[in-house]
């Protein structure tokens, strides 16, 4: 499904330059921007979640220390 988006004239003209530069298709590197940033933004909002359900106490926290005793790990 296509999506469209509209780019700074800065980002544009960069992104432009890029591919001209190294016979790639700006498609390309879009794709390849999003791909990996993708990961990254994921990870930011849904960290962010967590932290928002321990401020509403919806998370269940565990102290190290038990953790590794339950674990084995101080024998």
């Amino acid at each position: 499904m296509p999506t469209s988006i509209r780019l700074e004239p800065e980002i544009e003209e960069r992104l432009s330059l890029l591919a001209s530069l190294t016979g790639r298709t700006k498609s390309f590197y879009l794709r390849e921007i999003i791909e990996r940033g993708l990961e990254d933004i994921e990870d930011y909002y849904l960290a962010a979640d967590v932290v928002e359900r321990l401020r509403k106490g919806q998370e269940q926290v565990h102290a190290s220390a038990d953790v590794r005793k339950e674990l084995g790990l101080d024998d």
